[in-house]
């Protein structure tokens, strides 16, 4: 394999909007207030079996067409 083809680290870096936070406390205070946000939110919930069912019926009708 020629020298040039290697891998090098920056090829396994995350994209920028995926890096973990610059400033840990800043991170959990934003990563608390979103839970809260949640937890406040009138938003219907769906229960993840309903979910997960709902979702092999697209994965089927998707494997079903091929």
């Amino acid at each position: 394999m020629p020298e040039d083809d290697a891998f090098t680290e920056a090829d396994f870096d995350p994209p920028p909007h995926l890096r973990g936070p610059e400033d840990p406390v800043a991170y959990d205070q934003w990563f608390r207030a979103q839970v809260e946000a949640v937890l406040a939110s009138d938003k219907p919930r769906i229960p993840h079996e309903e979910v997960v069912r709902m979702m092999r019926a697209i994965i089927d009708r998707k494997q079903n067409k091929t």
